[in-house]
């Protein structure tokens, strides 16, 4: 055992002592003056300058001492009426007689001096002392809130957690669905692993990855997964964590993370929502010109400049936003690779149910392909979702094992809702509902370029629909034809056109089917180029397309208003065409409706089996 350092001694322990020492010296000084106080005012009275004179004459007074503000009196030890223990004291008056009556009655001693006649030592101990003791706590607190580094209170402190090695409990078998995005995660970590050989021939380590995707992907799983197959110190930590009501408190903690990384690399920095931090310095952008958010972005800049690379630092980056990052930021030398992690295809969702459902209980009628099929756009939070809503629904029912029902319950709650059992429709509004999904499966059938129906219901649902038509793809797809897209509109019209038919009225119902049906017009005619009048004329353009993907035109305000003109024509002529197929298949429709309103839902395979019996029918008749 090394004894010479253990006889060194502690370098912090002298300050830590001497805070100690002032502490108690302070509170002693404290102690002392408040007993002095509160016992100098025990023992001193004033009284009036009549009753000083009475004391006088009555002989009580044995001296008394004349000050600048006030006369000290001091009574004889046989005094009845006074206590020889408190000294009594009387404002100074105007009197030339005093003199003359003190030695009259008696009271020969006597003398003057000034009031507050403190000694110097007095003054140290009760004035200077307490406050040298205040400033050396107030110093010693401001560094101990500091914590070493930080300033005032750690504000300046990264606020970064910190996982060691494997502790974020998360691989590559957890991910599942972006089996691209992992593969370009594989070499990092073999960078992590192996620098060695990447040095050797002449290779360097990527300062940083930006993963980029929609909300919900598994953006941060990958990360933490990286983490655990790296077995390096993991700091993660959100762009918000950065920001503060202090300026400069932003640059102050990207230097004190740098800092902190630097003394364990290798490791991985994950900064989650880095656009909080990351946002373009141009003004014309939202937030734009922020100098706290600049000091921010600037510090993490140079900083990533500025360590190196041959410590094995990786910084990673997440936002559902790249195209408001600052252009600096996404440099090569910076971010050296975007890793784009987008919504995952019916492979990747089977994958994800798999993964999600190691842990559940499955009976043998699961089919993961099907429900992958019921899910297209699904995100990996969503089917995480969907099965856990699985396993509760099968307990809430009293089965030992997920079914494919409580699976396909579980994709309803999530998209659309949850029953709503308490909301109750008019006979009058059940009809009108019925009719109006069955508008929309039946022209659905009739179609060639339409999904398959996969379940009709007219149970209102707590996300607002008060009944829907489930279609599920024969497979999955990547791109639309336009006749595809055509045949969209007219079944996204066809509950209205049922309406109008059967009620020679229309109700608020149809209105998300109107949204849906003009979005998909007007990306024809704009994004699309599926128009005669504009051919393959770009007018529109999309922003946000991880977060929002909201359209915005790009075109003058007189070109506008012609694509709102052709939008209109051609929903007028989809109108017209599901109107003329509902027409051609009425009896299919009073039949399924009635159906319907008696059952309240029904699946495909009934609602075909009733389409194609009424279709043999009428060709038994017109034979």
């Amino acid at each position: 055992m090394n004894t010479e350092n253990n006889n060194k001694p502690n370098k912090g322990s002298f300050p830590k002592h001497l805070a100690i020492l002032v502490l108690v010296l302070l509170a002693a000084s404290l102690i002392s003056n408040m007993a002095k106080g509160a016992l100098k005012a025990k023992q001193e009275q004033e009284v009036s300058y009549d009753t000083f004179y009475k004391m006088v004459e009555t002989g009580e007074v044995e001296s008394v001492y004349i000050g600048d503000n006030r006369i000290d009196i001091y009574v004889k030890s046989g005094s009845k009426d006074y206590s020889p223990l408190i000294t009594y004291y009387t404002v100074m008056a105007e009197d030339p007689l005093r003199t003359s009556n003190l030695l009259k009655y008696g009271v020969t001693t006597f003398q003057e001096k000034p009031d507050n006649s403190a000694s110097v030592w007095e003054i140290l101990l009760t004035v200077v002392l307490p406050a040298v003791m205040m400033v050396l706590l107030l110093v010693f607190m401001f560094k101990r809130m500091g914590g070493g580094s930080g300033g005032i209170m750690g504000v300046g402190k990264s606020t970064a957690k910190m996982y060691m090695q494997k502790s974020t409990g998360v691989t590559f078998k957890d991910v599942a669905g972006c089996d691209e995005a992992k593969e370009s995660l594989v070499e990092l970590v073999d960078f992590l692993h192996n620098p060695k050989k990447y040095r050797e021939i002449g290779a360097k380590l990527p300062k940083g990855a930006l993963l980029v995707g929609p909300p919900g992907t598994g953006k941060t799983l990958l990360a933490k997964a990286i983490a655990g197959e790296a077995d390096v110190p993991f700091f993660s930590l959100s762009g918000s964590d950065f920001v503060e009501m202090f300026v400069g408190v932003g640059a102050s903690r990207v230097r004190d993370l740098f800092k902190q990384a630097g003394n364990m690399a290798p490791c991985i920095i994950f900064i989650d929502e880095i656009d909080a931090i990351g946002k373009s310095r141009d003004s014309r952008f939202p937030g734009g010109g922020n100098d706290e958010r600049e000091q921010t972005l600037n510090q993490l800049l140079s900083e990533m400049d500025g360590f190196d690379p041959g410590k094995g630092i990786m910084v990673l980056g997440a936002t559902n936003r790249p195209e408001i990052l600052d252009r600096a930021l996404l440099r090569p030398g910076r971010f050296d690779r975007r890793i784009v992690i987008d919504k995952p295809d019916l492979k990747g969702r089977v994958a994800i149910l798999k993964v999600h459902s190691k842990d559940v209980k499955l009976d043998e009628t699961v089919d993961f392909e099907e429900i992958g099929l019921a899910t297209s756009g699904a995100v990996g939070a969503d089917l995480a979702n969907m099965m856990n809503e699985a396993a509760i629904n099968a307990v809430k029912c009293g089965r030992t094992a997920v079914s494919q029902k409580d699976l396909f319950d579980a994709v309803e709650v999530v998209l659309v809702g949850k029953e709503k059992k308490d909301r109750i429709l008019s006979q009058e509004e059940r009809k009108i509902v019925s009719y109006h999904e069955v508008g929309h499966a039946l022209i659905a059938a009739v179609q060639k370029n339409s999904e398959p129906v996969q379940k009709i219901t007219i149970v209102p649902r707590t996300m607002g629909a008060l009944g829907y038509v489930m279609q599920v793809p024969e497979e999955e797809k990547y791109l639309n034809t336009k006749a595809e897209l055509e045949a969209m509109i007219v079944v996204a019209l066809g509950g209205r056109a049922a309406e109008e038919l059967i009620f020679d009225s229309v109700t608020t119902g149809a209105a998300n089917d109107i949204e849906k049906a003009t979005e998909i017009a007007r990306n024809m005619v704009t994004r699309f180029g599926m128009s005669d009048e504009f051919g393959l004329m770009a007018l529109a353009r999309t922003e946000d397309m991880y977060l929002t993907g909201r359209t915005v035109m790009d075109c003058s305000d007189e070109t506008a208003g012609k694509i709102d003109r052709l939008v209109a024509d051609m929903l007028i002529r989809y109108y017209e065409d599901a109107k003329k197929i509902l027409n051609d298949n009425m009896e299919a429709l009073h039949k399924i409706a009635a159906f319907l309103i008696e059952k309240e839902t029904i699946s495909g395979r009934e609602f075909m089996e009733i389409y194609r019996s009424v279709n043999m029918e009428e060709k038994d008749e017109e034979a």
